[in-house]
C-alpha cells in the first residue's frame, strides 16, 4: 500500500483575511481558466460543476490524492468511494466529495451552476472576442509564439486548411523513402519491367516492325548481290561432293578444290570459245549478204506484187533512214553491250565467290551449327548435313542430265551435218540446267538453225527433240531426282514455277533443292512434334 501524503490545508487560518482577487498569489496576474464540465472529469464519482483548485501546469500527484469513505489513495488521485483531490497543486478553493475531511470547503451543489470568476466567461458558453494572449493563457501552459507556426509552415504547402509535408524540400526524407545506402546512393532500383508489361510489349513490337521494314528495304536494294551470293553458295554446295570424293582418293582439300574449280573454268571457257566465233562469223556474213537478200526479196514475184501494192520496201527504207530510228538502234546496241558487260562481271563474281565458299565450306558449316543450342546441336548438324547432301546431289544430278542432253545433241547434229554442232550442243547443255523450260528453249534454238540449213534437217531436229524430251522427262529426270533429292514430281513442278516467277532463272535453279530441304524438315521435325501433341 503506497504511503499516504497528508494534504496541505490551504484554507485561511483564524484571523486571516482571504483575498477575493483572482490574480492574487498567481505569478503574472494570470486568471485561472474555467473548470471543465463535470462530464469531462475522470473518475467514477464526479463532483458538481465548479472551479477546481488544481492547476494543469503543476500536474496532478497520483500519490497525494485523498481517499473518501475508504480513506485509501489511488494511483491517479482517484477516491474509491467519496471523491478526488487534485494533488500537490490544490488551491484553497478545492472541493471534496461527501466524505471530505473536516475543515475542507465543500463545493457547490451538483445541480447548481458555478459562477465564473470576474472577467471570465461562463462555463459551457462560447468565448467571445479574440483568443487570450500569452498573458491570459491557462496556468502552466507556455504560450506558443507566432514565429514557431510560421517556421513550421515553411516548405509545407497548405492544402484544405492543413499543412502537407513536401519530400522535395527534405533531402534526408527523400533518401529514406528511396532506400538509399552505400551500395545504392540514389536509392534502390525498382523491379525490371516484365515482358507482359504494355510498354515493353508495345516497344518490342514497334521495334520489330521497324527492323523488318529496314531489312526488306535493304534486301530490295541489294537484290543482285544477294542473288549472286546465293547462287555461289548453291554451286559450292553442289560441287562439294566431288571435292569429298577427291579427298577420299588421297588429295588434300586445297588440291581437291583446285581440281574441281579448274574443271568448272574449263567448261565455261570451252562454252565461250565454241559460242563466240560462230556468232562473230554469222554476224559478219549477215552484214555482207544483206544487200543480196534485199535483191532476192525484190526478185520474188509475190513480194514484188506486195511491194507495188503497199510499197513495203520503200516504207522500210524510209524507216531505216529516220534519225530517231538510228538513234534508237544505237541506244539498243549500247544497252545490249551494257547487259553483256554486267553479265560478264556477275559471272566472274559468282565464280570467285564459289571458289571461296568451296574452300571454306567446313568452317562455314561449323559456325552455322554453333548458332544452335548445345542440347540440340547434334540433331541440327545431322539435319544440316542431310540438306547439304541433297542439294549437292541435286546439282550433280542436274549436271548429269545436262551432260547427257549436250552429248546426244552433239552426236545428232554431227550426223545431220548441221554447222556449229559443238556450240549448239553446249547451248542445249547450259539451258537444260534450268528445270522444266530450259531443255525446250535449247531445242527451239537448235531446230531454227537446222531449218536454216535445210527443211529435212529442221524436221528431223524437231522429231528428235520431241522424242528426247519425253525420254528425259519420264525416264532420266525422275530417276536422278528420286535418288538425289527425294522429291515428288508434282512438288518439283510447283516449286520450279514459283521460283521462276519470283527470281527468274536463279529462282528456278534454287526451287527444287529448297523444296527438298523444306520437305525434309517437315518430315523430321514438324510431323514428329505433331504426333506428340
Amino acid at each position: 500500500m503506497p504511503d499516504e501524503t497528508p494534504r496541505k490545508d490551504r484554507s485561511a487560518a483564524p484571523g486571516e483575511e482571504t483575498s477575493d482577487s483572482p490574480s492574487e498569489d498567481r505569478p503574472g496576474g494570470q486568471v485561472p481558466a474555467p473548470a471543465p464540465p463535470a462530464d469531462d472529469l475522470p473518475g467514477e464519482d464526479r463532483p458538481g460543476d465548479g472551479p477546481s483548485g488544481a492547476s494543469s501546469a503543476a500536474g496532478a500527484s497520483s500519490a497525494a490524492g485523498e481517499s473518501g469513505g475508504a480513506g485509501e489513495s489511488g494511483g491517479a488521485g482517484e477516491s474509491g468511494g467519496a471523491g478526488e483531490s487534485g494533488g500537490a497543486g490544490d488551491s484553497s478553493t478545492g472541493h471534496l466529495g461527501g466524505g471530505g475531511r473536516p475543515g475542507d470547503i465543500a463545493g457547490p451543489p451538483e445541480d447548481e451552476p458555478v459562477p465564473a470568476p470576474p472577467g471570465q466567461p461562463q462555463a459551457g458558453s462560447e468565448p467571445s472576442g479574440p483568443p487570450p494572449s500569452g498573458g491570459a493563457s491557462e496556468r502552466g501552459a507556455a504560450p506558443v509564439p507566432a514565429a514557431v507556426g510560421e517556421q513550421a509552415a515553411v516548405g509545407t504547402p497548405a492544402t484544405g486548411g492543413r499543412t502537407v509535408p513536401d519530400p522535395a524540400h527534405d533531402i534526408e526524407q527523400r533518401k529514406r523513402e528511396a532506400g538509399a545506402d552505400q551500395r545504392f546512393p540514389f536509392g534502390r532500383p525498382g523491379l525490371p519491367l516484365g515482358r507482359a508489361h504494355p510498354f515493353v510489349f508495345g516497344f518490342t513490337a514497334a521495334l520489330g516492325v521497324i527492323t523488318a521494314w529496314l531489312l526488306v528495304q535493304a534486301a530490295t536494294n541489294a537484290k543482285s548481290v544477294i542473288v549472286m551470293i546465293v547462287v555461289a553458295m548453291f554451286l559450292a554446295v553442289g560441287l562439294n561432293p566431288a571435292v569429298e570424293r577427291l579427298k577420299r582418293l588421297g588429295l588434300s582439300r586445297g588440291w581437291a578444290v583446285g581440281v574441281v574449280f579448274f574443271c568448272v573454268l574449263l567448261f565455261f571457257a570451252g562454252f565461250v570459245a565454241s559460242l563466240v566465233p560462230p556468232l562473230t562469223e554469222q554476224v559478219t556474213e549477215l552484214t555482207k549478204s544483206l544487200p543480196d537478200y534485199i535483191q532476192q526479196l525484190r526478185g520474188n514475184r509475190r513480194i514484188a506484187d506486195w511491194d507495188k501494192r503497199y510499197h513495203l520496201l520503200q516504207q522500210a527504207q524510209d524507216k531505216i533512214n529516220e534519225p530517231k530510228f538510228q538513234q534508237k538502234l544505237a541506244t539498243e546496241a549500247l544497252n545490249v553491250g551494257k547487259v553483256a558487260l554486267i553479265g560478264t562481271f556477275q559471272g566472274v563474281t559468282i565464280l570467285i565467290l564459289t571458289l571461296y565458299f568451296l574452300g571454306s565450306l567446313p568452317q562455314i558449316k561449323a559456325f552455322a551449327y554453333q548458332l544452335a543450342p548445345r542440347t540440340r546441336r547434334a540433331r541440327v548438324a545431322l539435319l544440316g548435313d542431310e540438306i547439304l547432301d541433297r542439294i549437292g546431289g541435286y546439282v550433280a544430278g542436274q549436271f548429269t542430265i545436262a551432260f547427257i542432253a549436250g552429248l546426244t545433241s552433239y552426236i545428232f547434229l554431227e550426223i545431220l551435218d548441221v554447222p556449229y554442232a559443238l556450240a549448239l550442243a553446249l547451248i542445249v547443255a547450259v539451258t537444260d540446267l534450268v528445270p522444266l523450260v530450259g531443255a525446250t528453249v535449247g531445242a527451239v534454238i537448235v531446230c531454227l538453225v537446222a531449218f536454216l540449213t535445210g527443211t529435212f534437217e529442221g524436221i528431223a531436229a524437231v522429231v528428235f527433240y520431241v522424242i528426247y524430251q519425253q525420254v528425259e522427262n519420264y525416264l532420266v529426270y525422275p530417276r536422278v531426282m528420286k535418288r538425289t533429292v527425294d522429291v515428288q514430281p508434282a512438288v518439283t513442278v510447283v516449286a520450279a514455277l514459283i521460283g521462276g516467277t519470283l527470281l527468274g532463272v536463279p529462282g528456278a535453279l534454287l526451287a527444287i533443292p529448297t523444296a527438298a530441304a523444306i520437305s525434309l524438315l517437315i518430315r523430321e521435325v514438324v510431323i514428329p512434334r505433331q504426333e506428340t501433341l
